[in-house]
């Protein structure tokens, strides 16, 4: 992957305007170069049709990317692992970890939870690691254990979903609580009784937000 070849488009078609609304939206903890999600991929189409061609993983270009100050080069990296995701191992866990803990904000972590959450699901000594990453003092890092899941269905490991979001209760954080409820909210559409029982068993514990967010599709 040529980082530079990338960078240079991105930034030829950049939108002042979109920019600063792109970087308000996400409280302004970015810069941007103001380029949606369905023009980025359409400037990027090229590289990635060669990078699906090869069966590796360009580490290198993925830290090129989280080091830059544009968000849209991280939104690359992430597409980029997307891309490759079968062919990620538990060896790529840390690698994920440290790009998990920089930069971090909801829209990384979210791409992120469903790319190590693949791998867990293929190579499942990896749970141990998430479990452990569910007690983290970094709340993206927990986030990411409770959300790994979502889309699982009947692959759900409901141990381990039980064990990691009695964990994250009694929170304060909006970003933990909301996360919570998402996972029980997901599954439900899978098993409901088992949302319902949880939310019986816990809820004392839970916060009114995990509450209200896992409740939506349950009758």
């Amino acid at each position: 992957m040529n980082f530079d070849a990338i960078f240079k488009i991105l930034e030829k078609n950049k939108d002042e305007h979109k920019a600063l609304m792109m970087s308000a939206y996400m409280k302004n903890n970015f810069l941007f170069f103001g380029i949606q999600s369905p023009l980025r991929k359409k400037l990027t189409q090229s590289f990635f049709a060669e990078a699906k061609k090869e069966n590796s993983v360009d580490w290198e270009f993925i830290h090129q990317c989280w080091l830059c100050n544009y968000r849209e080069m991280q939104y690359v990296a992430l597409d980029y692992l997307v891309l490759k995701k079968r062919i990620l191992t538990p060896i790529d866990v840390p690698k994920l970890k440290n790009l998990a803990e920089q930069k971090s904000w909801w829209d990384s972590i979210d791409c992120l939870d469903r790319i190590i959450g693949n791998i867990a699901l293929r190579f499942p000594e990896v749970n141990e690691t998430l479990l452990k990453w569910s007690l983290s003092p970094n709340k993206w890092l927990r986030r990411i254990a409770i959300d790994h899941q979502l889309l699982r269905k009947e692959q759900t490991n409901t141990d381990l979903l039980e064990k990691i979001l009695v964990n994250n209760l009694l929170q304060n954080e909006f970003f933990i609580n909301k996360a919570i409820g998402w996972a029980l909210r997901d599954y439900s559409k899978t098993n409901p009784e088992w949302v319902k029982k949880f939310i019986q068993k816990y809820e004392f514990r839970m916060a009114s937000l995990s509450i209200k967010e896992a409740s939506k599709y349950l009758k």
